[in-house]
């Protein structure tokens, strides 16, 4: 049984139909086209598919990674091995279940003849423009084309030729024979054959004549013994079609479709072509630019899989498109990187602190906890020096009321070390601070200033001695509308400039230059990071911000 604490339609069908004896094991597939990289919505139909196939597991239930490579102009095997690996980077895996549909071409060219021979299917030889306008509307059935009728001999003729490579591209394809007149567009003798002289990236130019997806999807079901074809609501106006090529084509088993909500996420595009548009055109650095919806940008931006997956759980499977706030994933990221992502210190803006009362050859080391919400780690160790960064927001000449970081005779803690007292600092001829000086109070290592000296709050810093020069990318929301899509001069008109700030003078503690690419932590009061899994090097580190410790950006608007 499906674990209880999951409950939506798809489970409730998948329990019923179990009872009922349709299935006894599960099988379901997810079916990418390998044309692109998956993004955040994919990783909704994955956690359900593979995630279903992981609670009945002990049914034997299996979950397809089947690679629906039917339409070779816009395939490539760059997607392919990118959509293998996100799968398994969210934490799912197919097995010995790994499918493609360009594998049994011949059993789709055997099931197109049967239709052909049932007198189910024909071949047209009118152009595209001719046949759109002879579809109808909502309102206006269509126009039965002049080879509908076309002897079964003839049909059989025509598609072997179109076979052999005898017609040019667009000069013939095959379609069903169904209803001309049907309230559903989709059951108007669809086209279900075309040709392409494209190379197919696994097939070569072994064919030239390619099943439409509507034709190919129901058979490969069929052929793989799938039990629930679970798609997108996009897809439910095609099930009678589906249905219609189950019903009438040779094939093994009878699948079933079901539909549910696809993901959508306020300020953000969720189309594969407008997000290889942007990709194309340079709007972004690539498929797996941090600011992407991929599930590669997700991971190279720092987003934790298993808080993508607690996302798209969260989210739920319903019969109802809606828009979800994108600040719900963000939050999924937080609480995820909260729990688990270490604590380290970085100055993104650097400001010099001079510690006017100790040696000029002064250091001490400090201790500050690895991650407050996992005190087992323990603390880890840094150098205290005469001269440190902070961040230049961290220091006020003249502060507003309320504000607890540094300022002209002020009192705050170095983050993990002494409490001290601004004692001065310097500007240049613009009046912008250069440096600022301050003298510690000894023994306030761990505890509180002598009495009558209030310590406002405590502020990172780096080591001047020791800290280490980074780069540090901030990215922030792709599109400053939150309905992109809605924008009437185009979805582009929409993107945020403010998208991403690098900044080259960062200082970072020596430990984080030493770590590792995709090595994910706090900059303590500043946000969530990841060391970018290209760029980053000891020689020259590189961090993206992955979230905010707040959604600042929410707090900017009001």
């Amino acid at each position: 049984m499906a674990t209880e604490e999951k409950k939506d339609f798809i489970r409730e069908m998948i329990v019923e139909d179990l009872e009922k004896g349709y299935c006894k094991v599960p099988i379901t597939r997810f079916p990418p086209e390998p044309n692109g990289y998956l993004h955040i919505g994919h990783a909704k139909a994955i956690c359900l598919d593979f995630g279903l196939a992981k609670e009945y597991a002990h049914l034997g239930a299996v979950c397809h990674l089947r690679f629906d490579d039917t339409n070779p102009c816009k395939e490539d095997i760059e997607f392919v091995n990118s959509i293998q690996e996100d799968i398994h980077w969210l934490g799912f895996d197919w097995g010995e279940h790994l499918y493609w549909a360009s594998n049994i071409f011949d059993f789709y060219y055997d099931c197109a003849v049967a239709l052909i021979k049932k007198g189910l299917a024909y071949v047209d030889f009118q152009d595209r423009e001719t046949m759109r306008q002879q579809r109808g509307n909502l309102v206006t059935p269509g126009i039965e084309s002049p080879y509908r009728h076309t002897t079964v001999e003839e049909n059989l003729a025509y598609f072997e030729a179109m076979k052999r490579g005898d017609y040019a591209e667009g000069a013939a394809v095959l379609r069903a024979k169904i209803d001309m007149a049907s309230s559903n567009m989709n059951m108007r003798d669809p086209v279900i054959y075309r040709i392409s002289y494209d190379h197919h990236h696994n097939t070569g130019n072994s064919w030239c004549i390619y099943p439409m997806y509507d034709f190919a999807h129901p058979l490969e079901d069929a052929y793989e013994h799938i039990t629930h074809s679970l798609c997108t609501l996009e897809f439910e106006n095609h099930r009678p079609l589906y249905e219609w090529v189950i019903d009438n084509c040779p094939v093994p088993a009878r699948p079933k479709q079901r539909e549910f909500s696809r993901l959508n996420i306020t300020y953000t595009v969720m189309s594969k072509r407008k997000l290889r548009q942007m990709v194309e055109e340079g709007h972004v650095a690539g498929w797996d630019d941090p600011r992407m919806p991929t599930i590669c940008g997700m991971r190279r931006r720092g987003y934790p899989a298993k808080a993508i997956v607690n996302f798209c759980e969260g989210v739920g499977i319903t019969k109802f498109n809606g828009n979800t706030d994108v600040a719900r994933l963000e939050n999924a990221v937080r609480n995820e990187l909260n729990a688990t992502a270490e604590r380290r210190m970085a100055v993104l803006n650097p400001l010099k602190l001079i510690l006017t009362n100790v040696p000029e050859d002064f250091e001490e080391e400090v201790e500050v906890l690895i991650n407050p919400e996992q005190p087992e780690l323990g603390n880890r160790s840094l150098t205290l020096t005469r001269e440190v960064w902070i961040e230049q927001d961290d220091f006020m000449v003249e502060p507003p009321k309320k504000y607890k970081r540094l300022s002209p005779g002020a009192c705050v803690r170095l983050r993990g070390g002494y409490c001290m007292i601004c004692t001065g600092y310097t500007a240049d001829a613009d009046g912008k601070v250069t440096e600022v000086q301050a003298e510690i109070i000894p023994g306030t290592v761990g505890t509180n200033p002598p009495e009558g000296i209030k310590c406002k709050g405590a502020i990172h810093w780096v080591s001047a001695r020791y800290g280490v020069q980074a780069e540090v990318r901030l990215y922030d929301r792709l599109f400053k509308d939150e309905a992109p899509d809605a924008n009437e001069e185009g979805f582009l008109a929409s993107l945020n400039a403010d998208s991403l700030t690098v900044l080259k003078n960062a200082m970072v503690e020596p430990a984080l230059a030493a770590a590792p690419a995709e090595f994910l932590c706090q900059f303590e009061r500043i946000g969530y990071f990841v060391a970018d899994r290209y760029d980053h090097s000891t020689e020259h580190p590189v961090f993206n911000r992955s979230v905010g410790l707040r959604d600042s950006w929410a707090k900017m608007n009001k």
